[in-house]
């Protein structure tokens, strides 16, 4: 069964849907219009941390439709991005329904996300976006305070690490990953709807760090402004938020909650 299903209200696009998930929507022709709103806050992010247009080195932890990169590669031209994805039947059949366009920058690696991060050299990436998903889950090994120590030397200075999570109340899960981040970066911050930040509601929380202070008004007020508003939380916010949650180990790892049975979910 094809994992890419064309989306009946757009010709040309198309859904990449993993039994009840869609990890991406792509269009081709349009590569710029994201369709999911967290993809949209993690676009926010990418525009605000360079100056409009400037080349980004950035590296996809997870690709399914490599909407992001995509993204990308419209929007800084010449950008080199690497793409970590496991399952290369599913890159081939991205390629064959929605191929990437010609000198895009862009390169796919068949590997997962912790081999891949380890192959790099030191401060490579200006950006990371890690949105990995096993089936409708984020994988255990990849919210591992060791694996951000890893992914910290693979960044720039003034690099900036994305992470997409997927959780429900009261967002256990979610206490852990950025207790994590916060043991490796000073400075992060959490983006969320707020029916799912008050833990009413399953979804995505979107989890920024980095070394160097994040633009977060210009943050803020993208995410009040967007069609789905999202909260930001920071500082002293988001470590009540935070509390006195224990950050994830190779030891201890979990992957993320799955979604109610029965929905389907967006990762």
């Amino acid at each position: 069964m094809s994992r890419l299903v064309p989306d009946p209200e757009v010709p040309g696009a198309y859904y990449v849907r993993i039994n009840r998930t869609d990890h991406s929507w792509i269009d081709p022709d349009e590569p710029t219009r994201l369709e999911f709103d967290y993809m949209q806050r993690i676009a926010d992010a990418l525009d605000v941390h360079r100056p409009e247009g400037e080349r980004m080195r950035v590296v996809h932890i997870g690709g399914a439709g490599m909407s992001l990169a995509r993204y990308v590669a419209v929007s800084r031209p010449t950008s080199p991005q690497i793409v970590l994805e496991p399952d290369a039947s599913l890159t081939e059949e991205v390629r064959q329904a929605a191929p990437l366009p010609r000198n895009s920058g862009i390169k796919v690696r068949a590997t997962d996300g912790r081999t891949g991060i380890a192959a790099m050299p030191g401060e490579y990436a200006d950006v990371i976006i890690l949105d990995a998903f096993a089936e409708a889950s984020v994988p255990a090994d990849v919210t591992t305070v060791e694996f951000f120590t890893d992914i910290s030397r693979v960044l720039a200075a003034d690099g900036m690490l994305l992470v997409n999570v997927t959780d429900r109340g009261p967002l256990h899960y979610t206490r852990r990953v950025m207790a994590g981040l916060a043991q490796i970066f000073p400075e992060t911050l959490l983006e969320a709807e707020p029916a799912t930040l008050k833990g009413r509601r399953f979804g995505n929380l979107i989890a920024l760090a980095a070394r160097a202070t994040p633009p977060v008004q210009a943050l803020t007020r993208r995410a009040a402004a967007s069609p789905f508003p999202y909260r930001v939380l920071y500082g002293t916010e988001l470590r009540r938020f935070v509390g006195g949650a224990a950050a994830y180990t190779d030891q201890d790892c979990e992957p993320s909650p799955p979604p109610p049975v029965g929905d389907t979910v967006f990762s």
